[in-house]
């Protein structure tokens, strides 16, 4: 039969196994966004370029990242998923190849774009892991995939720091080119062959996605949601170099990127909100993020007075707890987003991710300026406020949006 997801297959066929390629795959993709960004002085040594101009590296791949976002993930309501997966991650080794044997800056710029490009086939995965999954199954399915995406955005500062010191910032992109290539090989051995059931021009799928956007109150509600989230997220790790790297604890970068690991514990246990979902709990699963979100920013800020170990201690605990938060109600977001329209889940995920992301650039921003401003006590109201009105969306939103969540097929063609 027809699975609801656009695959034809008689019965889930998504095992251990696999969710745990899907989840590597999409933490090794995604990390392409970021090895950058601890390597900026480096490169602007090896260009002698200065280092603002070194900087624009972390922009180029996140704009590659919004145009896959845009215009590649979309497809996989229209094209067979397991080939488009393929040929994205090929595309995205090929890039880091390029930016391996860059001769000069704008020819590494551009290959980074490329590369972001690539790396969009992450949220491509996430919702076939979705349809793949059987339904009493799905929270927890989404939720480990996430769980590695995130991973992967949190330990790629400290894995391209360390390969830099081992043999200069070229083998960072070296090894990322090498291992995903051999991940588009497994990929394809192993991922079932899916067949879409959109029979839609290009040009009509990406117009029906401001149509999904227009006609589903709730996936406003779950856009709006995500774009909090991610600004939170992002004031977070943003300022917390700021805040790590001056007195009282004058850290160096290998200790920062540290508690990165903080981070990814935070993320791991992400996917006890996608079991609630799966037990029919996933608005409790909701509110309780985005009250434990809410909490953390306290933790954060009691643990930045002292560079004692309980201080420490509590800073890393306040981490934990904005990892968990935001990352738990993000999958519980996905998992309502992608059975919306099940036909439509890639168009569904872009619309999401698109407003996902973007509020994770306003985040930074939002980050900088409060830092700039009043320190940490600063970012710390700025990142409360952010995680308050989540809360109030959420809260004031909810009851409205508790009648039909699944559309009628008309929506995607």
């Amino acid at each position: 039969m027809t699975e609801p997801g656009g695959s034809s297959t008689t019965e889930p066929t998504i095992g251990r196994g696999l969710v745990l390629l899907l989840a590597v795959t999409c933490g090794v993709l995604v990390a392409n966004l970021y090895y950058a960004q601890p390597l900026l002085d480096t490169i602007a040594r090896s260009f002698d370029i200065e280092e603002g101009t070194a900087g624009i590296l972390v922009t180029t791949a996140q704009i590659g990242y919004a145009i896959g976002l845009a215009f590649l993930v979309p497809l996989g309501d229209l094209i067979e998923r397991r080939r488009l997966i393929v040929t994205a991650a090929l595309i995205c080794a090929v890039a880091d190849g390029i930016a391996v044997v860059s001769p000069g800056f704008p020819m590494l710029a551009a290959a980074l774009v490329l590369a972001g490009v690539g790396a969009s086939a992450a949220m491509v995965i996430v919702p076939l892991a979705s349809a793949l999954a059987a339904e009493e199954d799905r929270g927890r399915t989404v939720g480990t995939v996430m769980s590695g995406l995130l991973t992967g955005i949190l330990l790629a500062r400290t894995v391209s720091g360390f390969l830099s010191e081992l043999g200069g910032w070229r083998l960072v992109y070296g090894v990322a080119a090498v291992a995903i290539a051999l991940l588009a090989v497994v990929l394809r051995k192993y991922v079932p062959v899916s067949t879409p059931v959109v029979t839609d021009t290009y040009r009509g799928i990406l117009g029906s996605i401001l149509t999904l956007v227009r006609e589903l109150r709730e996936l406003r509600l779950r856009m709006a949601l995500g774009a909090l989230l991610m600004a939170a997220f992002s004031v977070l790790w943003t300022g917390l170099a700021f805040l790590l790297a001056a007195p009282p604890f004058s850290y160096g970068d290998a200790v920062i990127g540290l508690f990165g690991i903080a981070g990814v514990a935070g993320a791991l246990m992400a996917p006890i909100a996608g079991r609630m979902t799966d037990k029919g709990h996933g608005r409790r699963a909701t509110t309780l993020c985005l009250t434990i979100l809410l909490a953390s920013w306290a933790l954060l800020f009691l643990g930045s007075g002292s560079s004692a170990v309980w201080a420490v201690v509590v800073l890393i605990v306040g981490i934990l707890a904005l990892d968990l938060g935001t990352q738990g109600a993000h999958i519980s977001n996905q998992n309502v987003v992608f059975v919306l329209d099940p036909p439509a889940r890639n168009r569904l995920n872009t619309a999401y991710m698109v407003s996902y992301f973007g509020g994770g650039v306003l985040g930074s921003v939002a980050a900088s300026v409060s830092y700039s401003v009043g320190g940490w006590a600063v970012l710390c109201l700025t990142g409360a406020a952010i995680s308050l009105a989540a809360l109030a969306i959420w809260l004031l939103g909810r009851s409205a949006s508790s009648g039909s969540v699944v559309r009628s097929d008309h929506v995607h063609g």
